[in-house]
């Protein structure tokens, strides 16, 4: 369809686009070597993810009725025939820039080498280590044997191996053995020379070793090649009413794992025979996601090659305390008094650790309510409120079961909490609760103070090294008035709707977010109209809502004036010759993940000013439990524009978002500005003044 027709950017296209710009930090030669290595690594974690969750989705409205395809201006074929091509070109500019890193490692002395590139001394290392340690993980698949081959696990690379013989009376053989990566590294550390470091992959050990796995069939040749199945992520929740709602989700984890395949990757090297049986075997056609692509699959894993090998050290600067915070004693005293923002990753998490642990020893705290989708692996917001238990408090957690691929983690911590006393809540029926807030209850004489936290991201101290959020910790009447009814609407999903209708100061989906948001953009049109001074600042991950986008299309055509940030999928057309004003859009991808969202409306410059956990996608606003809250602070205010605006004059890692999705870099006169070290560098001052 002609740019000039469309009225948006069909989705799946916009978020290939996004993580070609990932690719773009890989190839960025001024991008530390073990950062490039990593953004590989990233960029094939978010493309597998969006096989398994968007292909597979595509795949499904093939065979559904015209309902699921109204809200697509093109048809799920002609998408599906689109990402297929980009993503072949995408592979090409990917094994184009690990060529070019490959060769960069070896100028540092560092050295990935195969099966058939060992000295003797690697050569009996390899042998010793194989039967040691990865000999009792492999097990081979004879599968011409096999009338049903067994579940190809997810996320898992596989040597499918072909064996042949000079002899005629042995015919060729194949064989499937899984590299056993969720056991050991996948990278293996060999004898090396000083100043030296050589690494071999765990499938080339698995490789060198063939002989001897299969050394009883009588082959005298083993070729070993790397192939990988994405499958469909989806699953179904039963409705079977005499099954708990934690079985229903086991259930669909069980039902996840025979999900149809939506790719398969392979090694453009493979035999032909075996190529042509696997594609048989895994019941695959032409119209499938069938990828070629070099000797290794797999990059996520690359994520964490070995730090060690490299002898520069690590640029990533350590998070700094709130000027406010520092050299406090307790965090609590402060936020009663007044409203603090943090900035996550630059300011510590430690903060709302410290409120947590605060309160869980606090004799006079008798309550904590909180929500939780992704925690990390060892919380210690769960150690908080499970110490908060155990000093008699009344504690109650809002776990969301079905935080995608964090499910059967969220099922462990359900049982633990569980086990410690805690008051678990499990969602709401068809919808996720992807609000981040909490409440904390305090008896103060006669009186009970209440206060908490509005946030932007999840409370996980893991990611918060490395995503880039706002939480506003607060002890504000009104919000926590609010915090208070979503909970409420949570205890009692099916009868409580009205709590979250009587939310007066958060804008909460799916009841009220949506409509408010619109009303604030036509007060935005209605002032442009009437030559008043009008403008939006927006920042978020991704923008998909059609009903919004085209309010900001009337907004722009109205004259008022519209800056984006948006890191991932942006579906409007920000290019058109009816806007009064130009649209300015960029995308931001650096060390920090951009993961904020912030809404700002002039309003004739009374300015309101939100962070919210939802994105302007229809999932976020209409069938999730969403808080957007209004920053009253000043101050606050003052500091979060300041951080917007050194985002929106980023001309180092910046990106124009445009029409034809060029991901050209936002190249401007003057001094450089890489908006990440810059806004660290802001907070500092700040702290340090």
């Amino acid at each position: 369809m002609p740019v000039a027709k469309r009225k948006t950017i069909v989705r799946d296209i916009s978020w290939l686009a996004f993580n070609g710009r990932v690719l773009q930090e890989a190839a960025d030669p001024t991008v530390p070597l073990k950062e490039r290595i990593k953004f590989l690594g990233i960029f094939s974690n978010n493309l597998d993810e969006f096989f398994r969750v968007r292909v597979a989705a595509l795949k499904r409205m093939l065979g559904a009725g015209k309902k699921l395809r109204m809200h697509l201006e093109q048809q799920p074929q002609k998408i599906l025939d689109d990402i297929q091509d980009i993503v072949l070109e995408q592979q090409n500019e990917f094994d184009r820039i690990w060529k070019n890193i490959f060769n960069e490692l070896k100028k540092q002395n560092i050295f990935l080498v195969t099966e058939k590139q060992l000295n003797n001394e690697q050569k009996k290392y390899v042998r010793d280590f194989f039967e040691e340690e990865v000999s009792p993980a492999t097990i081979p698949l004879m599968i011409e044997d096999i009338h049903d081959l067994p579940y190809m696990r997810e996320k898992a690379i596989f040597l499918a191996v072909a064996m042949s013989s000079k002899s005629a009376s042995l015919k060729k053989k194949y064989a499937i053995i899984e590299v056993p990566t969720r056991l050991m590294s996948r990278f293996v550390l060999l004898p090396s020379k000083p100043g030296e470091n050589y690494i071999m992959l765990l499938e080339d050990v698995i490789r060198f070793s063939l002989p001897q796995i299969f050394s009883f069939l009588g082959y005298d040749k083993y070729e070993g090649y790397v192939i990988k199945v994405t499958r469909d992520a989806e699953f179904d929740i039963d409705t079977d009413l005499d099954v708990t709602y934690t079985q229903k989700i086991e259930k669909g984890l069980k039902s996840r794992k025979k999900g149809k395949p939506v790719r398969f990757l392979y090694d453009r090297e493979i035999d032909a025979g075996l190529l042509k049986y696997l594609i048989h075997r895994f019941h695959l056609t032409q119209k499938d996601a069938i990828i070629p692509g070099g000797r290794i699959h797999n990059f996520r894993h690359f994520m964490d090659f070995p730090s060690s090998v490299f002898s520069e050290k690590s640029q990533r600067r350590k998070p700094i305390p709130h000027a406010v915070l520092r050299n406090v004693q307790r965090v609590t005293d402060i936020v009663l008094k007044k409203d603090i923002m943090l900035h996550f990753p630059y300011q510590s998490f430690s903060s709302l650790i410290n409120l947590l642990r605060e309160a869980a020893m606090d004799p006079h705290v008798f309550e904590i309510k909180i929500t939780a989708y992704r925690l990390a692996p060892a919380s210690k917001i769960i150690n908080a409120l499970i110490n908060a238990k155990r000093n008699g408090k009344k504690v109650t957690v809002m776990l969301e079961l079905r935080a995608r691929f964090d499910e059967e983690a969220n099922l462990e911590w359900k049982e633990r909490l569980e086990e410690e006393g805690v008051k678990v809540l499990l969602g709401v029926p068809d919808m996720k609760v992807h609000a981040k807030v909490c409440i904390i209850k305090r008896k103060q004489g006669s009186k009970i103070i209440q206060y908490g936290f509005v946030s932007t991201g999840n409370f996980n101290g893991k990611t918060a090294r490395l995503y880039g959020d706002h939480c506003l910790l607060t002890a504000d009447k009104d919000i926590m008035a609010d915090i208070n009814r979503i909970f409420n609407y949570l205890q009692q999903p099916r009868m409580g709707y009205h709590y979250l209708k009587e939310c007066k100061t958060l804008l909460v989906s799916p009841e009220s977010m949506r409509r408010q948001i619109i009303a604030l953009i036509n007060n935005e049109i209605k002032n442009a109209k009437h030559k008043k001074a009008a403008a939006i600042t927006i920042k978020m991950n991704s923008l998909s809502d059609e009903q919004l986008i085209f309010k900001l299309y009337e907004a722009a055509t109205a004259g008022v004036e519209i800056k984006m940030i948006i890191r991932g999928i942006c579906c409007m057309l920000t290019e058109n010759k009816k806007f009064k004003k130009e649209v300015s859009a960029v995308s931001i991808i650096d060390e920090y993940l951009e993961h904020a969202r912030v809404m700002i409306f002039h309003n004739e410059g009374k300015e309101k000013v939100y962070i919210s956990s939802a994105d302007w996608m229809v999932r976020n606003l209409d069938h999730r439990v969403e808080a957007a809250v209004q920053i009253k602070d000043p101050k606050i205010i003052a500091e979060l524009k300041d951080i917007l605006n050194i985002q929106l004059n980023d001309n180092v890692k910046a990106r124009m978002l445009d029409n034809k999705l060029t991901n050209s870099y936002v190249r401007t006169k003057g001094k450089k500005l890489r908006s990440q070290i810059e806004t660290y560098n802001y907070l500092m001052r700040k702290t340090i003044v």
